[in-house]
């Protein structure tokens, strides 16, 4: 789902909170039975379709409410996501400058700066930086992307910002 907005011939709830700007993310049963996924109930050739209560797993259910649980606890825990990121395009350079503002939280202990190849589809490098609002690193903002993400006190990392062109 890495590359893509999602699967094909659907969409999913997180769609609309895209649409608006929001992050969002979903879980996803990787393989799915479309005899009983995305169909209308129905009997056909003595073959029942359709998305019914005998067909769930809720054991597999209630642990996937339990990380769901986990997750968001975890989330609510940390720093607000970083507000304003921007990466400063204004002059040719091989290094990037990165600004943003700082977080309101008082037990905010900084922020770090994370990084990836443009074909990678997770964060490879992560440098911390402190409790400061700019930082320049000797790499092009040309040949990865960059974000930025809030560090508590006791180590919980609010969701990683994307910066936007700037100066």
């Amino acid at each position: 789902m890495i590359y893509r907005r999602d699967r094909y011939l659907r969409g999913s709830d997180h769609i609309s909170f895209l649409r608006e700007g929001w992050p969002a993310g979903r879980f996803t049963e990787p393989n799915e039975d479309f005899a009983h996924q995305h169909q209308d109930v129905r009997v056909v050739d003595g073959v029942q379709y359709g998305d019914l209560p005998e067909f769930c797993d809720f054991d597999y259910i209630t642990r996937v409410a339990r990380v769901n649980g986990a997750t968001l606890w975890s989330l609510a825990q940390a720093p607000g996501t970083p507000k304003g990121v921007t990466v400063v395009t204004t002059n040719l350079t091989n290094d990037t400058t990165l600004r943003w503002q700082r977080g309101a939280e008082p037990d905010l202990a900084g922020y770090e700066v994370v990084w990836r190849e443009t074909t990678a589809p997770e964060w490879q490098k992560v440098l911390p930086v402190g409790d400061v609002t700019e930082v320049t690193i000797d790499l092009s903002k040309d040949n990865v992307f960059f974000g930025v993400r809030a560090v508590d006190r006791t180590g919980h990392r609010s969701p990683v910002a994307f910066p936007k062109p700037g100066s």
